[in-house]
Protein backbone atom coordinates (compact mmCIF):
# COMPACT_ATOMS: atom_id res chain seq x y z
CA UNK A 1 0.00 0.00 0.00
CA UNK A 2 2.66 2.38 0.45
CA UNK A 3 4.17 4.07 -2.32
CA UNK A 4 8.35 5.76 -1.90
CA UNK A 5 7.55 8.83 0.48
CA UNK A 6 8.75 12.10 -1.09
CA UNK A 7 10.77 14.80 0.96
CA UNK A 8 9.43 16.69 3.05
CA UNK A 9 9.95 20.36 3.02
CA UNK A 10 12.03 23.09 4.56
CA UNK A 11 9.36 24.45 6.74
CA UNK A 12 8.87 21.44 8.14
CA UNK A 13 11.75 21.21 10.67
CA UNK A 14 10.19 24.65 12.84
CA UNK A 15 6.79 22.53 12.55
CA UNK A 16 8.77 19.31 14.39
CA UNK A 17 10.02 21.69 17.39
CA UNK A 18 6.93 23.06 17.86
CA UNK A 19 5.59 19.51 18.34
CA UNK A 20 7.71 18.51 20.31
CA UNK A 21 7.28 21.43 22.72
CA UNK A 22 4.10 20.84 23.03
CA UNK A 23 3.87 17.08 23.22
CA UNK A 24 4.08 16.18 27.00
CA UNK A 25 1.30 18.95 27.75
CA UNK A 26 -0.91 18.63 24.39
CA UNK A 27 -3.58 16.04 26.06
CA UNK A 28 -3.82 18.20 29.15
CA UNK A 29 -4.62 21.03 27.31
CA UNK A 30 -7.06 19.86 24.50
CA UNK A 31 -8.23 16.39 25.44
CA UNK A 32 -11.64 17.63 27.18
CA UNK A 33 -12.16 20.66 24.96
CA UNK A 34 -11.32 18.80 21.70
CA UNK A 35 -13.35 15.43 22.33
CA UNK A 36 -17.02 16.29 21.12
CA UNK A 37 -15.63 17.82 18.09
CA UNK A 38 -13.49 14.79 17.89
CA UNK A 39 -15.79 12.35 18.30
CA UNK A 40 -18.19 14.04 15.68
CA UNK A 41 -15.43 13.35 12.92
CA UNK A 42 -14.94 9.98 13.43
CA UNK A 43 -18.82 9.31 13.47
CA UNK A 44 -18.91 11.35 10.09
CA UNK A 45 -16.04 9.43 8.59
CA UNK A 46 -17.29 6.10 9.38
CA UNK A 47 -20.36 7.14 6.73
CA UNK A 48 -17.97 6.70 4.22
CA UNK A 49 -16.24 3.26 5.29
CA UNK A 50 -13.89 1.86 7.89
CA UNK A 51 -10.63 1.95 6.09
CA UNK A 52 -9.86 5.37 7.72
CA UNK A 53 -6.62 7.84 7.52
CA UNK A 54 -6.24 9.88 10.38
CA UNK A 55 -4.29 12.93 9.28
CA UNK A 56 -2.24 14.71 11.83
CA UNK A 57 -3.00 12.30 14.00
CA UNK A 58 -1.15 13.90 16.70
CA UNK A 59 -0.67 11.94 20.33
CA UNK A 60 -3.82 9.77 19.44
CA UNK A 61 -6.39 10.95 21.50
CA UNK A 62 -9.07 10.29 18.92
CA UNK A 63 -8.02 6.91 18.26
CA UNK A 64 -9.85 4.94 20.89
CA UNK A 65 -13.46 6.51 19.75
CA UNK A 66 -13.32 4.00 16.60
CA UNK A 67 -14.95 0.88 16.88
CA UNK A 68 -13.06 -2.36 17.35
CA UNK A 69 -14.09 -3.55 13.66
CA UNK A 70 -12.47 -0.22 12.03
CA UNK A 71 -9.12 -0.24 10.41
CA UNK A 72 -7.31 3.10 11.47
CA UNK A 73 -4.02 4.52 10.38
CA UNK A 74 -2.26 7.51 12.04
CA UNK A 75 0.35 10.44 10.40
CA UNK A 76 1.87 13.25 12.13
CA UNK A 77 4.53 15.29 11.39
CA UNK A 78 5.89 14.64 14.95
CA UNK A 79 8.15 11.57 16.23
CA UNK A 80 6.97 12.94 19.56
CA UNK A 81 3.51 13.38 19.23
CA UNK A 82 3.83 9.44 17.59
CA UNK A 83 5.48 7.64 20.73
CA UNK A 84 2.68 8.89 23.24
CA UNK A 85 -0.52 7.38 20.09
CA UNK A 86 1.84 4.32 20.31
CA UNK A 87 1.83 4.03 24.00
CA UNK A 88 -1.86 4.86 23.96
CA UNK A 89 -2.19 1.99 21.57
CA UNK A 90 -0.64 -0.25 23.59
CA UNK A 91 -1.80 0.64 26.78
CA UNK A 92 -5.51 -0.01 25.54
CA UNK A 93 -5.50 -2.20 23.50
CA UNK A 94 -6.61 -0.97 20.15
CA UNK A 95 -6.35 -3.90 18.00
CA UNK A 96 -8.07 -1.64 15.18
CA UNK A 97 -4.81 1.12 15.26
CA UNK A 98 -3.07 -0.72 12.35
CA UNK A 99 -0.41 1.85 11.52
CA UNK A 100 1.10 5.37 12.90
CA UNK A 101 4.12 6.84 10.99
CA UNK A 102 6.04 9.64 10.75
CA UNK A 103 4.31 11.75 7.18
CA UNK A 104 4.34 14.88 6.30
CA UNK A 105 0.25 15.20 4.78
CA UNK A 106 1.26 17.34 2.02
CA UNK A 107 3.59 14.20 1.02
CA UNK A 108 1.58 11.36 1.93
CA UNK A 109 3.31 7.88 1.06
CA UNK A 110 0.03 6.04 0.30
CA UNK A 111 -1.17 4.98 -2.97
CA UNK A 112 -4.25 6.43 -4.38
CA UNK A 113 -7.59 5.31 -3.67
CA UNK A 114 -6.39 3.39 -0.16
CA UNK A 115 -8.89 4.61 2.13
CA UNK A 116 -12.48 5.01 2.69
CA UNK A 117 -12.02 8.23 4.47
CA UNK A 118 -9.82 11.12 5.75
CA UNK A 119 -10.12 12.39 8.91
CA UNK A 120 -8.09 15.31 9.99
CA UNK A 121 -8.78 17.17 13.20
CA UNK A 122 -7.52 20.85 14.05
CA UNK A 123 -5.16 20.65 11.33
CA UNK A 124 -5.74 22.31 8.15
CA UNK A 125 -5.14 25.86 9.46
CA UNK A 126 -1.79 24.86 10.60
CA UNK A 127 -0.41 23.47 6.99
CA UNK A 128 2.19 25.67 5.31
CA UNK A 129 -0.17 25.11 2.37
CA UNK A 130 -3.71 23.68 3.06
CA UNK A 131 -4.62 23.36 -0.40
CA UNK A 132 -1.60 20.79 -0.71
CA UNK A 133 -2.74 18.84 2.01
CA UNK A 134 -6.21 18.44 0.73
CA UNK A 135 -4.88 17.45 -3.12
CA UNK A 136 -3.06 14.79 -0.91
CA UNK A 137 -6.28 13.46 1.25
CA UNK A 138 -8.80 13.40 -2.18
CA UNK A 139 -5.84 11.28 -3.69
CA UNK A 140 -5.46 8.65 -0.96
CA UNK A 141 -9.47 8.66 -0.04
CA UNK A 142 -11.50 6.07 -2.90
CA UNK A 143 -14.11 7.40 -5.22
CA UNK A 144 -16.75 8.20 -3.07
CA UNK A 145 -15.10 8.37 0.22
CA UNK A 146 -15.37 11.12 2.80
CA UNK A 147 -12.78 13.75 3.35
CA UNK A 148 -14.02 15.33 7.45
CA UNK A 149 -12.19 18.17 8.61
CA UNK A 150 -12.53 19.29 12.40
CA UNK A 151 -11.33 22.90 12.73
CA UNK A 152 -12.57 25.89 13.97
CA UNK A 153 -12.98 27.76 10.96
CA UNK A 154 -14.01 32.07 11.42
CA UNK A 155 -17.09 33.55 10.75
CA UNK A 156 -18.10 36.03 8.55
CA UNK A 157 -20.72 38.46 10.54
CA UNK A 158 -22.26 38.55 13.78
CA UNK A 159 -22.00 37.96 17.05
CA UNK A 160 -19.95 34.82 16.94
CA UNK A 161 -17.54 37.06 14.77
CA UNK A 162 -17.43 39.91 17.09
CA UNK A 163 -15.92 37.37 19.84
CA UNK A 164 -13.63 35.87 18.13
CA UNK A 165 -11.97 39.29 16.98
CA UNK A 166 -12.08 39.37 21.18
CA UNK A 167 -10.28 35.89 21.74
CA UNK A 168 -8.23 36.35 18.29
CA UNK A 169 -4.51 36.51 20.11
CA UNK A 170 -5.03 33.41 22.22
CA UNK A 171 -6.14 31.64 19.44
CA UNK A 172 -3.72 32.57 16.60
CA UNK A 173 -1.01 31.24 19.48
CA UNK A 174 -2.85 27.19 19.29
CA UNK A 175 -3.43 27.58 16.07
CA UNK A 176 -7.03 28.27 15.45
CA UNK A 177 -7.08 31.71 13.32
CA UNK A 178 -10.16 32.86 12.60
CA UNK A 179 -8.73 34.66 9.85
CA UNK A 180 -9.16 31.01 7.99
CA UNK A 181 -12.92 30.87 6.44
CA UNK A 182 -14.49 27.64 5.79
CA UNK A 183 -15.07 29.47 2.15
CA UNK A 184 -11.43 28.70 1.47
CA UNK A 185 -12.02 25.14 1.76
CA UNK A 186 -15.28 25.21 -0.28
CA UNK A 187 -13.53 27.11 -3.00
CA UNK A 188 -10.85 24.03 -3.14
CA UNK A 189 -13.72 21.45 -3.63
CA UNK A 190 -15.21 23.38 -6.41
CA UNK A 191 -12.17 23.63 -8.30
CA UNK A 192 -11.48 19.85 -8.00
CA UNK A 193 -14.56 18.54 -8.57
CA UNK A 194 -15.78 17.17 -4.78
CA UNK A 195 -19.31 17.48 -3.43
CA UNK A 196 -18.76 20.32 -0.45
CA UNK A 197 -21.47 18.29 1.50
CA UNK A 198 -21.07 20.92 4.33
CA UNK A 199 -20.47 22.80 7.36
CA UNK A 200 -21.66 21.98 10.95
CA UNK A 201 -21.23 23.46 14.42
CA UNK A 202 -19.91 21.10 17.11
CA UNK A 203 -19.18 21.46 21.11
CA UNK A 204 -18.09 24.37 22.60
CA UNK A 205 -21.05 26.62 21.57
CA UNK A 206 -20.10 26.42 17.78
CA UNK A 207 -16.43 27.63 17.92
CA UNK A 208 -15.10 24.28 16.20
CA UNK A 209 -17.07 23.08 13.09
CA UNK A 210 -17.23 19.34 11.24
CA UNK A 211 -16.72 20.22 7.57
CA UNK A 212 -17.37 17.12 5.22
CA UNK A 213 -16.64 16.40 1.56
CA UNK A 214 -17.02 13.60 -0.40
CA UNK A 215 -14.74 12.70 -3.89
CA UNK A 216 -16.95 12.18 -6.89
CA UNK A 217 -17.82 8.57 -7.22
Amino acid sequence: MLSEPREAGPTTALMRKAYARWAPVYDVVYDKLTEPAARDAVEAALVGGKRILEAGVGTGLSLGYYPKDAEVYGVDLSEDMLKRANRKVARRGLTHVKGLQVMDVCRLGYADASFDAVVAQFLITLVPDPEGALDEFLRVVRPGGMIVLANHFGQDAGTVAKVEEIVAPLCEKIGWSSAFKAARIEAWARSRGVTFIGVRPTFPGGFFKILRMQKPG
